[in-house]
C-alpha cells in the first residue's frame, strides 16, 4: 500500500501537470494572463462586481486587480460602469464574454482529454476522490470564489451532483 509521503508526492506531481495543461489552454484561449483568464470566468458568473471584489475572488490585491482590469479594458474585454456613488462595477464586453466561453472550452477540452483515458469505473472513483479533496481544500482555504475561480460552474452542478466546494461552504456556515 502507498504511504502518505509518496501519495502526497504523486498528488503534487499530478496537480502540477494538470495545472500546466489547464493554464496553457486558458491563457492561450483568452490571450491574457492567468489572473486575467480567471477574472473573465468570474465576471461571466458574477457580472458587475467591483475591482476590489474581483481581486479578492481571484487572489489579487486591490492595486494588482486594478492593473489587471486596466489591461483587460485596454484589450476591449471588460468595461467599468459607474454605479451609485463612487462605486464602479466591472462587466464583460461582447468580446470578453466570447473569450470567457472560449477559455472554458479550452480548459474543459484539456482536462477531458486526460479523464477520457480512464475507464468508466476509474472516472467514477476519481470523481469521488476529487470531491473529497476539494472538500478538504475548502477547509484549508475557506473561500469558494478563490477555489473555483476557473470553474465551469454549470458543468460542476448537475441534477445528480452538487459542487463539493459549495457543499463544504454551506456546511461551514
Amino acid at each position: 500500500m502507498h504511504d502518505v509521503p509518496r501519495t502526497a508526492n504523486l498528488l503534487g506531481a499530478t496537480a502540477l501537470a494538470v495545472s500546466d495543461l489547464l493554464l496553457a489552454g486558458v491563457t492561450s484561449a483568452a490571450g491574457t494572463s492567468e489572473s486575467g483568464a480567471a477574472a473573465l470566468v468570474v465576471l461571466s458568473a458574477t457580472p458587475g462586481i467591483s475591482v476590489t471584489e474581483l481581486g479578492r475572488r481571484i487572489g489579487l490585491s486591490q492595486p494588482a486587480a486594478a492593473r489587471m482590469v486596466d489591461a483587460l479594458e485596454a484589450r476591449g474585454l471588460v468595461e467599468r460602469r459607474q454605479t451609485m456613488g463612487r462605486s464602479v462595477a466591472v462587466h464583460l464586453t461582447g468580446p470578453g464574454t466570447a473569450a470567457a466561453k472560449e477559455l472554458l472550452n479550452a480548459r474543459g477540452g484539456a482536462l477531458a482529454g486526460l479523464v477520457e483515458r480512464l475507464d468508466p469505473a476509474d472516472r467514477s472513483a476519481l470523481a469521488g476522490l476529487l470531491e473529497k479533496l476539494l472538500t478538504a481544500a475548502y477547509a484549508e482555504v475557506p473561500n469558494s470564489e478563490l477555489l473555483c475561480r476557473l470553474c465551469d460552474r454549470p458543468t460542476c452542478t448537475t441534477p445528480d451532483t452538487s459542487c463539493p466546494v459549495g457543499a463544504a461552504e454551506r456546511a461551514m456556515q
